[in-house]
């Protein structure tokens, strides 16, 4: 297979999971409900390139928060820079395991989250 065609279907992929997360997260503004949360976990991922030399860390946020029916749910928050847009960017210095904030999820869907803008 020619480069072109794997970068070409490189591009449609990310562009289909850019899609998809805008319009989630978009459903989640509209009509997620709010609850606290607090970070249980934060896992780090380096990422290479092509040498074998580090490139960029990225983070993924984990919450746990009850669900107005009781339910307890551990979620994913996000990670490098799609939080960072969705709550200012800095932010993520100031996020450690324990600590609090207000995210807004849905109830048919509790397993991923935004965070409440500030």
């Amino acid at each position: 297979m020619p480069i072109y065609v794997g970068i070409a279907i490189a591009v449609v992929v990310i562009a289909v999971g850019i899609v998809i997360t805008a319009r989630r997260n978009s459903e989640i503004r509209k009509r997620g409900l709010e609850a606290s949360a607090t970070v249980t976990r934060i896992e780090e991922e380096d990422h290479t390139d092509a040498d074998g030399s580090l490139s960029a860390t990225t983070y993924a946020y984990y919450v746990t928060y009850r669900t107005q029916d009781g339910r307890t749910v551990e979620a994913r928050l996000g990670s490098g820079k799609s939080v960072d847009n969705q709550i200012g960017a800095g932010w993520a210095g100031d996020l450690r395991v324990g600590s609090t904030l207000n995210v807004l999820y849905l109830p048919d869907k509790p397993g991923y989250v935004i965070p409440v803008r500030k």
